[in-house]
This record gives C-alpha cells, sequence and structure tokens, in this order.
C-alpha cells in the first residue's frame, strides 16, 4: 500500500512530474513507498491515541485514594482535574511551531516519552506539587500529540481523513475506557498502593515511543515534500518551477480570530472537552457516593469511555459523507441532557443506562477533530485550524472541573454541579451546529 500524497504535493506537482517527485527518500525515483511505511505509521497512531488520557481517568478512577493519600480538599482535587484542559491550552499552542522546527514525527516521539516518563514518577514524586508536575510533564506530551494528530492525518491519508479520524479516536476511546476499568483491580491485585496503580500506565506510553522513531529520526516523510515543507507550503494553481518544487515556503498566516467558523469549533471543542474532563474526573465519584462500590463505579466510568470504540468509528464516517453536522451535534447533546437527568434523579438505579448516554454524548470530541479536518481546505490550514481550535477550546474547559470541585464541596452533594453540566450542554449544541456549516476558513480568509 503506498504513502498517500500529501497535501502540497496534490496542490503543487503536475501530474507529468508526481511520478519523479512523490516517492520515499532513500528510494528510487518513482519507486512506490515500501508497505512497511504506512503499517508503522498506523501503528503509531493507534499507539499514541490508546496513551491519551489513560493519565485522566486512571486518576479519576483512584481519586479519592489519592485525595486521602496527599490530603487533598474537594476544592484542589477540583484544582488537579482542571490540569489536563490547562496543559493543553498551553503546551498544544506549541505544537505547529515545534512541528515546523523538528518534524511532526519527533515531536510526537517527543511527547510519548514525555507522557512515560510523567506517569512513572508523579505518584513517587512526594506531596501535592510533585502530583501536579509530573502530571503536568504527561499531559505536555499528549498536548502536542492532541493537536498534530489531525495534521498527520491529513498529511499522509488525505482521502481517508474520516475512516483514519475514526480509527484514531477509536483507539482513544479504547485507551480510555481501558484505563477507567481495570486500574482499580490491577491495583488491588498489585497490594492495594494507588502509587503502582497510576504508575504502570507509563510502560504503554514506553511502547508507544517505538513506531515513531523512524519518522523522528526523519528517515521517512510524506512523499514529495520533507516535512518542513509539507507543513508550511502554499499552494499555487498551475505547476511550481523545478528549480522552487523542494523550496521552503512559508504559506500565509490565516487570521483564525477572524473567522466565525473557527470561533464556533474553538468554543465547541471547548464545551465539549469541558464536559469531557468532568465525566473524566468526578463520574466514578458520582456514582461511589451514591453507593456504589468502588470497582462498579470505575466499570461505569469504562463504559461510558468504551462508547466511544465504535461510534468513534461511525461518527467521523458519518460525518464526512453530510454537507452539515449540525444534526449529529444536536444528537448528542440530547443524549448527554437526558444522562445528566439521570444523574441528578437516580443515579444508582439507573447507573449503568446514564454510563451509556454520556458515553454517546462523549463522541462529540472525535466529531470536533473530522470538523478540524473538514472546515479547512489545506495542509496549512489544519496545522492553523487546529492549534487555534484546540489550545482556544482547553482554555475555556478549564473553569470547569476546578468549579465542579468547589459547588461539590460548598453545597455537599452533586445536585448543583450536574445542573452546571446541564446548561454548559446547551450552548455545546448551538455553537457546534454552527462550527457544523459546509464552509472553509479559507474561504471566510478571502472574504
Amino acid at each position: 500500500m503506498g504513502l498517500m500524497p500529501c497535501e502540497e504535493t496534490r496542490t503543487t506537482t503536475p501530474p507529468t512530474v508526481r511520478s519523479q517527485t512523490a516517492h520515499e527518500p532513500g528510494t528510487p525515483g518513482g519507486a512506490s513507498p515500501r508497505a512497511w511505511t504506512m503499517r508503522l505509521l498506523v501503528l503509531g497512531i493507534v499507539l499514541s491515541a490508546l496513551n491519551l488520557r489513560p493519565a485522566i481517568t486512571s486518576l479519576g478512577a483512584l481519586l479519592e485514594e489519592v485525595r486521602d493519600g496527599l490530603g487533598m480538599s474537594g476544592s484542589v482535587a477540583g484544582l488537579l482535574t482542571s490540569v489536563p484542559p490547562l496543559c493543553f491550552a498551553v503546551f498544544g499552542v506549541m505544537a505547529p511551531r515545534l512541528a515546523r522546527r523538528f518534524g511532526s514525527g519527533a515531536v510526537v516521539c517527543a511527547g510519548m516519552a514525555a507522557i512515560a516518563t510523567g506517569l512513572l514518577i508523579r505518584p513517587f514524586a512526594g506531596g501535592t506539587p510533585g502530583f501536579l508536575a509530573g502530571s503536568a510533564l504527561a499531559l505536555m506530551g499528549i498536548a502536542v500529540s492532541n493537536v498534530l494528530m489531525p495534521v498527520i492525518v491529513k498529511r499522509w491519508f488525505p482521502d481517508r481523513v474520516g475512516s483514519m479520524t475514526g480509527l484514531y479516536s477509536m483507539a482513544l476511546a479504547l485507551g480510555t475506557a481501558l484505563a477507567a476499568a481495570v486500574t482499580v483491580p490491577l491495583t488491588d491485585t498489585l497490594g492495594g498502593s494507588w502509587q503502582t496503580g497510576l504508575a504502570l500506565w507509563a510502560g504503554l506510553a514506553a511502547a508507544a515511543v517505538l513506531p515513531w522513531l523512524p519518522f523522528a529520526r526523519g528517515h521517512v516523510t510524506p512523499p514529495g515534500a520533507g516535512e518542513k515543507t509539507a507543513a508550511t507550503a502554499t499552494p499555487t494553481r498551475g505547476p511550481a518551477p523545478a528549480s522552487t518544487q523542494h523550496a521552503r515556503v512559508e504559506a500565509p498566516r490565516l487570521r483564525m480570530a477572524r473567522s466565525r467558523t473557527a470561533w464556533a469549533l474553538a468554543v465547541f471543542f471547548g464545551l465539549q472537552a469541558t464536559a469531557a474532563y468532568i465525566t473524566m474526573g468526578w463520574m466514578a465519584q458520582i456514582f461511589r457516593d451514591a453507593g456504589v462500590p468502588a470497582g462498579t463505579a470505575g466499570l461505569l466510568l469504562a463504559v461510558t469511555m468504551v462508547m466511544g470504540v465504535p461510534l468513534a468509528f461511525v461518527i467521523p464516517r458519518l460525518a464526512t459523507r453530510l454537507p452539515h453536522q449540525g444534526p449529529i451535534v444536536l444528537a448528542l447533546g440530547l443524549c448527554g441532557l437526558a444522562g445528566y437527568a439521570g444523574l441528578y434523579l437516580a443515579p444508582a438505579a439507573g447507573a449503568w443506562a446514564w454510563a451509556l448516554l454520556l458515553g454517546v454524548a462523549n463522541c462529540a470530541f472525535p466529531l470536533a477533530l473530522t470538523m478540524v479536518g473538514m472546515r479547512a481546505r489545506t495542509g496549512p490550514g489544519v496545522v492553523q485550524l487546529s492549534a487555534f481550535a484546540q489550545s482556544t477550546g482547553y482554555l475555556i474547559s478549564i473553569p470547569g472541573p476546578l468549579l465542579v470541585g468547589v459547588l461539590y464541596q460548598h453545597s455537599g452533594g452533586w445536585g448543583l454541579p450536574i445542573a452546571l453540566m446541564s446548561a454548559l450542554m446547551i450552548p455545546q449544541m448551538v455553537v457546534g451546529f454552527l462550527a457544523g456549516r459546509d464552509r472553509t476558513v479559507e474561504e471566510e480568509a478571502a472574504r
């Protein structure tokens, strides 16, 4: 299976020249790239996606034990659950610049190494500050990978954005659910130490480093252009002069802050992230406070996360076939409202139903990723839109988990936090509907 041409190659290289330039570096001119390259890339994407949430959901499953072990109040625990979106916002905005400097493969490889290191040291760092520092290191690796995965998919699989985004999102949901489901049982099996239960996920992150090593070293790149050229080239009409086809050309930066579509997508991303991190950080505790055993509460969280496995593959493929993704946004939002109503009225009695409904609602994440690829026409546009939507979105999501912790501590129950979650779902549906309109940020910039 040959490598798919990157965005620049498809738009700037004429058919008569493409056979001479679109080949893997180090292979004879016109030769098809080796199949192992694509298999290795797919393996790297899947393993990376598996590691993008266990740092969060493993903590959610053991949050009560971590709070007791570190002497945290409810407000401090709320701050802890707000650290992921804060790190994603701060470090995610650095991803495009790092990718231009070192290459996307190298940045993702380093990101996986940072996740492994952070997860290994945070349980044993001693005290809340050390735990937060280790978490921040792991989340830094997650942040840059979050931003660059849609870019890598767009560049290497330009005609399969929906299916590859679905595969990536499915693996992400599987990793999220796996950490939620098995962290508590594994912790009990390994002696009941929450430190061991959290640290064991470093092994999965270390395994994800390996497939990216050839890409990090520059041994393989998208055909027809180097990594930096693919990320920065400006599409042109007609063939480019032979002397400049591989020259590095800086793409004009789109003014995302002036794009209504970019803002709608960023706010949608932020509100769905708010719901997701509240769910990952607090849902197990909601069930435990309702009388559900700790192991069962972890399984319920896993059910919520595992719903993303099949739906994350179906929803992106469906979204790419629709001119307007707004109806999908509304359907997911209604499932979320129903799930929150159930948590308020009968958290224990209908626990499995509420977990399923909230799992469906959480599939707004793969939908948002798919719309990032659809709302930009060019490779550079996807890079800029992904960085803007994710960084701005995660900034928007920071107060949510913290506010839930504060409301929980001061009200002594879950009524007010659940009311907040329900209220936030309404604007999420509105901006998601607007972000789903059939237009691109390049078209808005041209106008």
